[in-house]
């Protein structure tokens, strides 16, 4: 039987088709297209990270209205460093989502990850790339045991994960002890999340992101170009390009603002040193998902996993693969944890991770159902988290409140992608 490669879905524009011959369109047509084949597939139920960013700009003038410290520089990095554990699960997880499987088991994951730092860094004292290796090979033999499990043995993931959830939260009392806590004395550590990038140092990094995603956007145009497929009209791209240099640059304007109460005890401004870590976890997550063949397998398993199987895809080899990658995501957010908290406790991963981290691709647009989302889903779904946690923090809103609050968010959120997908069956996408 002949193997057959699907092709690569489109994450940001409209389902494209192979150029005909013909006259060639004005820029004012390609863009009229453009837009109506964009509102065709809103319409149709495919509308990704729109409901999710529109809501983050809802919430964001809203509790800054009523509180207006919330739009303060102080706040503005706090909601990065108290959102980069839950984003980086998050982006984990869409692996595991894209298949139509569930990972219950990567809070605590993250939780046994961060133990394992602790525990060599303080109490065996081995040096610092050792110590990270030995975590980050901890969350890759987790992910394969259970992917292992999963695609393998033929076990439902729900309950692989649910043993793996309730397993690992002995493993952290095992490592740390009960009632016990580990402090973080190494510096390096402790400075991802509690330091930050000098003001020119943000500078080069925000040249360095509009600079990568502009390139990015004239190479895939090529590429397309080559193949004979439609590309985006320019104006489009040059749109998407503006937008993204602008929120940049504001974001590293306000970051790079003093941020201290007293500049003579200590200064605080630039951009927390945890922003480029995801940015560049964000980047390789969207290049893995887009622009590879083991990305367009993963798409396909997760469409219709017996196609893809009688197209040669090795399926068993693809979950296995996602498993491993969403615990070593995990095993990441568990180095964050450390350094937030400059310790590890045994309830290390615990309490509303998980829920936080499902509901954040949730809400930011990937399917409960497979097949259909993208690694920055994670980021805008952790914004969103994020932002109703701290905004109603700083409302003094209860946390009994906050929780009813984030679970009817995913509950919207799950609606709209199960409305979604009803609309994309009945309009034949």
């Amino acid at each position: 039987m002949t193997s057959v490669t699907p092709e690569a879905p489109q994450l940001d524009g409209p389902a494209e088709k192979p150029a005909v011959g013909g006259p060639r369109r004005s820029p004012a047509d390609e863009l009229k297209g453009h837009l109506q084949a964009y509102t065709a597939r809103v319409r149709g139920g495919d509308m990704g990270s729109l409901p999710a960013a529109l809501g983050l700009v809802v919430l964001c003038a809203v509790f800054g209205t009523l509180r207006p410290a919330f739009l303060t520089a102080g706040n503005f990095a706090n909601l990065f460093t108290q959102g980069a554990v839950i984003t980086t699960i998050a982006m984990g997880l869409i692996f595991v989502l894209l298949l139509g499987e569930i990972d219950l088991s990567a809070g605590f994951a993250s939780g046994v990850a961060g133990a394992v730092l602790a525990v060599t860094l303080t109490k065996h004292g081995w040096p610092l790339p050792v110590a990270l290796a030995a975590t980050i090979v901890t969350g890759v033999v987790i992910g394969l045991v259970l992917g292992t499990l999963v695609a393998r043995v033929g076990i439902p993931s729900f309950v692989v994960t649910l043993g793996g959830f309730l397993a690992f939260q002995g493993v952290v009392l095992i490592i740390i002890g009960q009632g016990g806590n580990i402090p973080i004395t190494n510096e390096t550590v402790l400075a991802i999340q509690n330091n930050n990038l000098s003001p020119a140092l943000g500078w080069v990094l925000f040249a360095l992101v509009a600079a990568g995603y502009a390139a990015t956007r004239v190479l895939v145009a090529r590429s397309r170009r080559r193949k004979g497929l439609d590309t985006e009209p320019l104006v489009v791209s040059a749109v998407k390009v503006a937008g993204v240099v602008a929120i940049t640059a504001a974001a590293v304007a306000v970051l790079n603002e003093e941020r201290s109460r007293n500049v003579m005890v200590v200064s605080l401004k630039g951009v927390p040193i945890v922003v480029p870590v995801i940015v560049v976890l964000l980047a390789l997550g969207t290049f893995v998902l887009g622009y590879t063949r083991y990305g367009l397998h993963i798409y396909a398993v997760g469409g219709n996993a017996e196609a893809a199987r009688r197209a040669g895809i090795k399926v068993a080899r693809i979950r296995t693969s996602v498993f491993v990658i969403c615990s070593t995501m995990a095993a990441v957010a568990g180095i964050f944890a450390a350094s937030r908290a400059n310790s590890v406790d045994p309830n290390a991963g615990g309490s509303n991770t998980l829920l936080y981290a499902v509901g954040a691709a949730v809400i930011g647009g990937t399917s409960l159902f497979g097949g259909r989302g993208r690694i920055v889903d994670a980021v805008v779904g952790g914004a969103v988290v994020a932002v109703i946690d701290n905004g109603m923090g700083l409302l003094g809103y209860s946390s009994g409140v906050k929780f009813v609050v984030t679970g009817l968010v995913l509950v919207v959120a799950a609606g709209v992608d199960a409305l979604s997908r009803r609309r994309a069956a009945a309009s034949g996408a």
